[in-house]
């Protein structure tokens, strides 16, 4: 069994008892294999949100972008091609990212700060932002402001389709085009 689909199945299986009360025996013993052949896999559970975040980018990384004009539109792109890969389990996304927040786990709440950063900069890649100094780190900030205001607001958004984000991301990235942030 590969983290794939193990995650596929854990994330049936939180389904039905949420992201908190997924226990790894549970799992393991619904896939009849042991522990310890579990643990190969993963050797905790913050692993399987991480790879769920993973798959996001896998997607981010994947998105159909020629024919984009510009950087905003391939930002655009990019981070709708995010949002849909999370779609299908946002409220289990939701409960992910509380997990992470509990105050107990600073550890995982340092990970997430790097991860937002990779994401963060493999967008910058896809839109072809190739600014040095001042105005990369002007670029970063405010990306880095777009996107987690964005995810933020997805996560609470029962709109058909998140239209409500996705009109907000657009609207946003229109902004950030206007301060001259997405060339």
């Amino acid at each position: 069994m590969n983290k794939r689909q193990l995650l596929d199945h854990a994330m049936l299986l939180a389904e039905q008892t949420g992201w908190e009360g997924l226990q790894l025996t549970t799992l393991a013993n619904s896939l009849n294999i042991s522990l310890a052949q579990l643990a190969k896999v993963v050797q905790q559970k913050d692993e399987l949100a991480d790879a769920w975040f993973d798959r996001a980018d896998e997607a981010m990384l994947s998105a159909e972008l020629a024919g984009s004009s510009c950087a905003a539109e391939k930002l655009e792109r990019a981070i709708r091609s995010w949002l849909n890969a999370l779609a299908p389990y946002q409220q289990l996304t939701r409960q992910m990212l509380y997990y992470k927040l509990e105050p107990g786990h600073i550890h995982l709440q340092a990970a997430a700060l790097l991860r937002i950063s990779r994401t963060v900069q493999w967008l910058r890649e896809l839109a072809g932002l190739h600014a040095s100094g001042g105005a990369r780190i002007a670029q970063e900030l405010a990306l880095s402001g777009l996107f987690t205001t964005i995810f933020v607001g997805w996560l609470y958004d029962t709109s058909p389709e998140q239209t409500t984000s996705l009109k907000r991301l657009k609207a946003a990235l229109a902004s950030l085009n206007k301060l001259g942030l997405c060339h």
